[in-house]
Order: C-alpha cells, then structure tokens, then sequence
C-alpha cells in the first residue's frame, strides 16, 4: 500500500467518523430543545386546593367529605401563609400564594 492510497482511506474514516459525530450532536440537541419546549406552569396554593377538595369528593363515604373539605381549607391557609403545601402524606414547599 502506497502512501497515497493510505491517505485516502484514513481520510475517507476520519469523514465517516466526522460525519457520525455530527449527526449524534444533532439529535441530542433536537432532544434537549424538545425537552424544555413547554415548561410546566408554577404550582399554586390555590391549585392544590381545588386538588384536595376534588379528591375529597371522590371519597366513597359521602359523611366524610365536609370534614375533608374543611381540611383542605385548613391546608389553603396555611400554604398562603408558608407556601407549602402538607397533604399529611407529603410536604412540599415553593408553591406560589395564590
């Protein structure tokens, strides 16, 4: 094998292997722009509100459901006062006072 022809061949792999490297920045970059299109909206004290008195309302013993939903009003309070929210389950906090 000639120099020439050695040169040719190892600048026909480093275009392939450019080429590829290419293609692979390309998709991961349509990933990440797909990735942070649509941002989620700011959660709200009053969302999780509405959230909690929804559940409440799917409860099956009808008997329970004002005291739940007084529940919920006591948690509304209290996530305007602090911005979290306590489910009694999970608490979370970063929640906008509205």
């Amino acid at each position: 094998m000639d120099f020439h022809s050695w040169r040719a061949d190892f600048c026909a792999l480093m275009f392939a292997q450019r080429k590829t490297l290419i293609v692979a920045a390309a998709l991961l970059d349509l990933v990440a722009l797909d990735c942070q299109i649509a941002p989620a909206a700011p959660m709200r004290c009053s969302g999780e509100q509405k959230i909690c008195i929804a559940n409440c309302n799917k409860s099956p013993d009808r008997s329970s459901i004002p005291t739940c939903v007084t529940n919920c009003g006591a948690r509304q309070s209290l996530c305007m006062k602090t911005g979290c929210w306590d489910s009694g389950f999970q608490k979370y906090c970063g929640l906008l006072k509205q």
